[in-house]
Order: C-alpha cells, then structure tokens, then sequence
C-alpha cells in the first residue's frame, strides 16, 4: 500500500471494527461516523482514491438494501395476519417434546428463511416459539438460539435469504462490467453450500443443544401473576377447531390458564375431559393469568361471545387490548357487565375480567363489577387518552403482547409470499421488483397498514448497510483492498486452497466482532483483489465470503437474530461460544470441501 489514502481507509475501517466490536456506539451511529471522516477528507483534499459524496452515498440506493427494507414490509404483513402461524402451526402443535418440537420448528424455519430475509423471519416466529414452548414445558433458551441458527443456516441456501447474500449478489453484478466476476450468481448458486451445511447444522444442533444449552428460564414466569382472568370465548361455527377434542385444539397446554367449564344449548360441562369434542357455538369459560388469556387470541376458531367486538365502530386492525381497574367513582358498579353497555359507553367490548386471585363463576356478561376488578378491554387507542384522566377508573394501560391480529386475511398473506418467491425463482422478475410488488400488495390487501409497515423496518440495519457499502468503495477505490490481498497471497504462500481458507477465516471473523453485513462489503474487494493476485476463477472466493459473512455463532453480536434472542432466551455470553463454535467449524469444512468441487479455482 503505498498512498496516503490507502491507510488511511484501513485505519478508518479498522476505526469501524474495534468501535463495533467494543459497542461503544449505536451501530449505524459508527457506520456513518466512518464515511463521514472519508467522505470530510476528500472534499478537503480532493483526492481521487477516495469516494467523493456522491459516490459515497451510492450505497443507500443500492437494490439488495432497497429490497431488504421491502422484505421487511412483506412479513409485517405475515405477522399482523397471523400467517406465519397459519404456515406453521399445523406442524408445530403437534410437538410433544423437546425433540419433535426442535425438529418440526427447525425444518419450516430454514426453508422459510431461504425465501425470505431471516431476520424478520425470527421476528415472526418468536411469538410462535413461546407458545411452543409452553406447550412442551420447556424452557424458550433450548429453542430461541437454535431458532436463530436454523435461520442463518437456511438463508445462506438463496441471494434472497439473508441480508448479506443481497448485498454480495448486487456487488458482484456490479462487478461484472468491470471484467472481474465469469458469469452472474443465480438464486441458488449459495446453495450447493448452504443446503449441505443446513442439513448437518440442523442434526448437530438437535443432538447437541441438550448438552451444550442450559435450561434458562425468565426471572418471573406466567405462574407467579397473581391474577385470575376469567374469560369466555365462543368456538366459531365455521371454523378449524369444530370437532376437536380440547387437547387437540391447544387449549390444555397454555401455562397458569384451565377450562372451567363449557356451556352448551343442552346443558353445562363444568370438568371437561381433554378428549371432549367441541361443538359449534360452544361457549368456553377460562380462568388464568393475563399472558395466556391473550395467547387465546392466537388460536384461529375462538371469537368473542354476542359480537361485541365485531359491533365495535373501530376497524380490527386499529384496536388494542388494554387493562382498566375500576374506580369508586364508577358508574357501573352493581351492574353487570352485560348491562354495563361497554359498546355504548367506551366503544370498547369486555374480553376477561380479574378479581383478585378469586376465580369468578358464570358467564363474563353475568358478573357484577365491584371496586379493584381488573378489566382486560378490546378498543380503539384512543380509548387510552380519554378514559386515563376519566374517573370510571383508577388506571388504564395498554397490554404490549395484545396487537389485534387480522386472521381473516392470513391467507392472503401467504399467498402474496408465495407468489413472490414463485415470479423471483421461475420469471424474469427481479428480486426487487418481486419484493416491491409485494410489500405494495400486503397494504392493498390490508394484511398490514401503510404505517405498520413502515414501522417494521429496520433502518439501523439499512444505515450500516449503506454506510459499509461506501467504505467499502473507499477500500477498492485507495487500493488499500489490493494490499490486504497481497498480504494474504503472502501468508498462504500463493496456495490457492489455503488463500481461499484465508479469505473465509478473515470474514467470518470480521462478522462476529462487527456485523454481517459490513464485514460482507469490506471482504468483497479483498475477495476479488486476491482472486485477481492468483489468476484464479473469483467465483469461489466471492462464494467463501457470502458464506463466511452469514456464518456467525460464536458471538451474539455478529448477527442481528443472534442478539435478538439474547436477552429473551436469557443468554450469557459463553452460551455462544459452547455452543456456536462446533457450528461454525461445521459450516466451514463445509464449505472448504464444496466450493472446490463446484467452482474450481
């Protein structure tokens, strides 16, 4: 490296990595702090090696950055549709067990996350792991970082997979005019890799996540809330659980929640067996803990009893659940909640009602409020700000995990997702057109809201992208990339197996101290700079480097979904390390032995 401009890259980059890897800043804070200071100096000097703004922005219109923000949207429509559950629960809640239960949530996961981008994949189904594992009464720690892995493994498998593969795909296109890259990578070019190393990961993590994956549960579990909700839900005539028995409906396994009784035209069953079939029009009353009273809402085929909510004058997809304590100073006190007119009053319909640790009895219309009864209510948000300051009750507040769910559109849902996997893999359809077509469909189709949408993407993710990719021209543009090539020629001794290890070793090492996606735009250069130096086909390195980016499981840092579960499932840190580390040396004998035989070098 023998201009100015050339370290200067590197210490900037270098700035980058130790600054992500020591957290010292929000993510797309440093990212962006890093371009500046290039972007600063060659507006100063003037100097050609080094991105001018125009270019150094570039990187925010790049189509694999564009089409990652409209996956983001696809699956808010998924998620506000209850189609990820659709998709899945009829493999999942037949689960009995750890084993079965890893097994049937590992395999639709990695094939999910082929198709779409993984980490809103995660996103979806971790709501869908929570209630699996109550259902099996494990601990969410033996699923949530598998989950995880599971992703990342299967999104290697597909340029749409994962965030990384996106970005990789556009550069290498890119490339193509300048005489670097043979030919273009297709949509499962990653695949003669990923499903290999998918299939070993996925056996290795189910044998061995019983030993290397403590049991971790959350400080205060759905036992410990001293509430007993009463809540009456009525089985829809039309719908999927008619002629279940009550365990095959799900409704034995949810945690601290137990049918008391069932009330039917001919009668009251006051202790249901688990093989009691349901009937259209049945009428269940449940007691429980508040978590599992709004799990019910989950389960497609139970509807609030009389229509209140359907008479609501706000839409579904504009309600929320919310908790009201009722006040001395209400006016329905005495009353009952059916004559109470709820609808009439508060445009808001009784969904349970908590007394205390007392179970209550009857129908939820029956029972007379009293001074302290905790309410939990169907309604409009604003519902929020008119009755805090209301004297009817003492307090009000919004149930985070309540988000009304639009089931009626799920298959709509699926169907958008399914026909844009189908015009990205069989037509001429571009991803991004794909992706766009769809994010646009899931609005006009109401699976989501233009505002739903918009707040389910991720622009810290979108920032460090943007920002990488402009570093990463910088690390082309000062030669500093051609250097750190020939500084690896140099220690593999011109070897090209051992370049070629060299090249993988040094980005997925990069992806676990900063993140996926800058390590994937920083190592491409050097990637193709070192093909270059060889005289070798650049087609396996560039391979080595989307694998290797992707590869992340040593560090709950490298990798969004990996942090996105740390915290929830309850992780330390050598959680990783114990149990990542065997995964990541799988995937990269995989790759070592794969990549050779399918792109010779």
């Amino acid at each position: 490296m023998e201009t100015w401009e050339a370290w200067l890259t590197i210490a900037v980059a270098c700035t980058l990595l130790v600054g992500l890897a020591l957290r010292i800043a929000a993510t797309d804070l440093l990212a962006l702090f890093c371009l500046g200071i290039l972007v600063l100096i060659q507006n100063i000097t003037g100097s050609e090696a080094l991105p001018t703004p125009e270019q150094a922005v570039a990187g925010f219109g790049n189509q694999g950055l564009i089409t990652i923000a409209l996956l983001f949207a696809v699956v808010a429509g998924l998620e506000c549709t209850g189609g990820t559950e659709l998709a899945t629960g009829w493999f999942l809640n037949k689960a009995r067990n750890l084993t079965t239960a890893q097994a049937r949530l590992f395999v639709p996961v990695a094939v999910l996350s082929g198709f779409l981008n993984n980490t809103p994949v995660v996103v979806a189904l971790m709501p869908v792991v929570n209630d699996l594992a109550k259902r099996i009464s494990a601990s969410t720690s033996r699923l949530l970082l598998p989950l995880s892995y599971a992703a990342i493994l299967g999104g290697m498998c597909t340029l749409i997979g994962t965030s990384t593969n996106l970005i990789i795909a556009d550069l290498n296109t890119q490339a193509i005019g300048n005489g670097s890259i043979a030919k273009p990578l297709h949509f499962f070019s990653p695949a003669a890799v990923g499903i290999p190393a998918t299939i070993i990961g996925l056996i290795y993590m189910m044998v061995a996540s019983r030993w290397l994956l403590p049991e971790r549960r959350p400080a205060v579990s759905v036992s410990d809330d001293p509430r007993q909700y009463t809540v009456e839900m009525q089985v829809d005539p039309t719908g999927p659980l008619v002629g279940r028995s009550i365990e095959e409906a799900g409704l034995r396994h949810l945690p601290g929640l137990y049918i008391a009784e069932i009330q039917r035209e001919d009668g009251i069953i006051a202790a249901a067996k688990p093989n009691e079939r349901l009937r259209p029009d049945d009428v269940l009353i449940l007691v429980g803990a508040l978590e599992s009273v709004v799990d019910l809402r989950k389960i497609r085929g139970l509807t609030i009893p009389d229509n209140q909510a359907r008479k609501l004058e706000v839409p579904a997809w504009r309600r929320t659940l919310v908790e009201a304590v009722v006040s001395t100073r209400c006016g329905l006190l005495g009353k009952t909640i059916r004559e109470g007119k709820f609808r009439s009053h508060y445009n808001a319909a009784v969904v349970a009602v908590a007394r205390g640790d007392k179970r209550l009895t009857g129908k939820l219309g029956d029972v007379r409020l009293e001074v302290g009864d905790v309410l939990l209510l169907e309604a409009s948000p604003s519902f929020l700000h008119r009755r805090r300051e209301s004297r009817d009750f003492f307090l009000v507040s919004a149930v985070e995990q309540g988000t009304v769910r639009r089931p009626e559109k799920a298959w709509i849902s699926i169907s958008i997702l399914l026909l844009m996997v189908l015009a990205a893999t069989t037509t001429g359809i571009s991803i991004l057109t794909a992706a766009l077509l769809a994010a646009v469909a899931m609005v006009g189709f109401r699976c989501c809201t233009t505002g739903e949408a918009r707040r389910s993407v991720d622009w810290s993710v979108l920032i460090v992208i943007g920002a990488a990719i402009g570093i990463g021209m910088a690390m082309e543009q000062s030669q500093a990339a051609r250097g750190i090539a020939i500084g690896l020629l140099g220690i593999a001794g011109e070897n090209p197996m051992l370049t070629l290890a060299a090249v993988y070793l040094a980005t997925m090492l990069c992806t676990e101290l900063i993140t996926n996606n800058a390590a994937a735009v920083l190592m491409f250069p050097i990637a193709l700079e070192t093909a270059t130096g060889l005289e070798a086909n650049p087609t396996p390195f560039v391979i080595a480097v989307m694998i290797a980016a992707s590869a992340s499981f040593i560090t709950p840092f490298g990798y969004q979904t990996n942090l996105m579960v740390y915290g929830v499932g309850g992780y330390r840190f050598n959680d990783y390390v114990r149990f990542g580390l065997p995964l990541s040396i799988i995937v990269f004998m995989v790759t070592m032995l794969v990549v050779p035989q399918v792109w010779p070098l």
